[in-house]
């Protein structure tokens, strides 16, 4: 009989609570909380969806409450997208919040500037209205939207199919194709009056010629980048900007997405792709972000003179390699590469290198890594039985800082039975050889003059912040007043050279404080 009443005293809470309406709450009084009063979606190109924000509803009151009505200002015809509590929308009616507790909106945007001015860049702006009369409330939404220039491969209308470049034949003579798309000759000359937007590789034909003028930027979609055919020429024309503190005159290539939390996340693009055959590269006052190569280059045309020459040029950021050159010949002068998820530098398969006042570092810490900052070499393995190797005629890095996170940031990997040359010379390096791996191997003979001389090993270079890739030098650097001499010229910002006590590295130092 006890367990019986027992029963029928749970029975009854049961029915109780079944009867109970969850769902009862009162109207709301214009007494909604918000995490912000303004939600700003950053800068964004035209026809380019944004990340998603978010900013909470809070009911802070002890009673459940129903919102009658949220929407944007704007109505339908608003280029935000809403998602309130889980549901998407642009209006939503008899929004409930329990007592105490708060509910999630997300916020999207895609705009068109055409529709809205003729500027390159329009404030668009709305407002997501909570309830109406004289309980409305209001969260303002704003954004800069950028007016570009996009390039894209083409569609065909009856497939659907998009246009795509051939790579040639794999091991196994199949064709490789890349989405991508070659530049007409309008598209060859690149300036500064509005931003470029590529999907795709864009291609530079056989014989022409990509100008890219001072200011210039250049941003890259997922899997998109340039390549330069055979016998084609990059030329990227960036100048010194009269205030260093500003960029106005660089040329940037980076990726499409414009906001804060993608300014320095690797891997976003492909990469600069000089192929073999292409010639006469010059990449001057430029930055090159966030690609999974900064410059890939092929081979190399041949000719007494290099095939790639870039002076005062940033490489940051790059999930792979910074510059990877195969049987390259590159003139490097003021170059500073950062932060790859495999080396800064990979002069691979032979070739001609000749490195001056650069700084080559590497502070990656997104992952594991298992290679120095410059790697050499002189052999590819292309499968699981074949090796390639070429003749590394001279690889000379004369007043370069060669450094990283870790201990062992310069690594030779040779073959023999082909030339392998190179120097080093006034320069600073961090080779730390604790467990004495390679005490006995010759290429790392650091008393041999003729390869070795006058150089810096395991000091600290005093940079100012490298994992931010800020790379000038402070007035206690190792590097300071080292390079070799006499010299000329300037450093990566312009600034003359110590004639009798130049720096080594792309910066000069100066004394650190506050303001710089």
């Amino acid at each position: 009989m006890r367990y019986l009443s027992f029963f029928i005293l749970l029975l009854t809470v049961i029915l109780w609570s079944s009867c109970r309406n969850d769902f009862e709450a009162r109207p709301s009084t214009g007494n909604l909380e918000f995490s912000r009063d303004t939600v700003y979606l950053d800068t964004v190109f035209t026809n380019i969806g944004s990340s998603t924000y978010t900013f909470k509803v809070y009911n802070r009151s002890n009673e459940d409450i129903e919102i009658p009505s949220i929407g944007l200002e704007r109505g339908e015809t608003s280029n935000y997208r809403l998602n309130v509590d889980g549901i998407p929308g642009k209006s939503f009616n008899n929004i409930q919040i329990l007592a105490k507790d708060s509910i999630f909106v997300f916020v999207e945007t895609t705009t068109d500037i055409t529709q809205q001015t003729t500027d390159t860049q329009f404030l668009y702006t709305d407002k997501v209205l909570f309830d109406s009369g004289s309980n409305e409330q209001d969260v303002d939404l704003v954004t800069l939207v950028q007016n570009a220039r996009f390039l894209f491969p083409s569609r065909d209308a009856m497939t659907g199919e998009v246009e795509t470049l051939s790579l040639g034949l794999d091991q196994d003579n199949n064709e490789i194709r890349i989405e991508g798309f070659f530049l007409t000759d309008e598209q060859l000359h690149f300036t500064n009056e509005t931003p470029y937007v590529i999907y795709g590789y864009a291609a530079v034909p056989s014989t022409k010629t990509l100008v890219i003028d001072p200011g210039a930027r250049i941003h890259f979609h997922d899997n998109s980048g340039i390549i330069v055919a055979n016998n084609a020429i990059l030329k990227v024309n960036g100048e010194l900007s009269t205030d260093p503190d500003l960029l106005e005159n660089e040329v940037i290539f980076e990726g499409d997405r414009l906001e804060p939390n993608f300014s320095d996340i690797p891997g976003q693009w492909g990469t600069i792709w000089l192929t073999a055959g292409s010639t006469n590269h010059e990449i001057n006052h430029a930055t090159i972000k966030n690609a999974t190569v900064g410059i890939l280059m092929d081979s190399n045309d041949g000719t007494a003179n290099p095939t790639l020459t870039v002076k005062n040029t940033q490489i940051y950021n790059s999930s792979n390699v910074g510059l990877l050159a195969r049987t390259g010949h590159i003139l490097g002068e003021n170059l500073v590469i950062n932060n790859a998820g495999q080396s800064a530098l990979n002069c691979s398969l032979g070739g001609r290198y000749n490195f001056n006042h650069s700084t080559f570092a590497n502070y990656w810490n997104t992952s594991f890594r298992q290679f120095p900052t410059v790697l050499i070499d002189n052999n590819l393995q292309v499968n699981d039985t074949d090796v390639v190797v070429a003749d590394l005629i001279e690889a000379n890095f004369t007043n370069c800082i060669i450094y990283g996170s870790e201990n062992l940031e310069l690594l030779f990997n040779q073959i023999d039975g082909t030339a392998f040359n190179y120097k080093f010379e006034n320069s600073l390096i961090r080779f730390n050889d604790f467990n004495g791996q390679f005490s006995e191997n010759p290429l790392y003979d650091f008393q041999n003059a003729s390869i070795f001389e006058n150089n810096i090993f395991n000091e600290d270079p005093d940079f100012r912040d490298p994992f931010s890739n800020l790379f000038n030098i402070g007035e206690n650097s190792a590097a300071n007043g080292n390079a070799a001499t006499p010299t000329t010229g300037t450093d990566i910002l312009g600034v003359a050279r110590d004639i009798n006590a130049p720096d080594i590295g792309a910066y000069e130092s100066v004394i650190f404080n506050s303001e710089n």
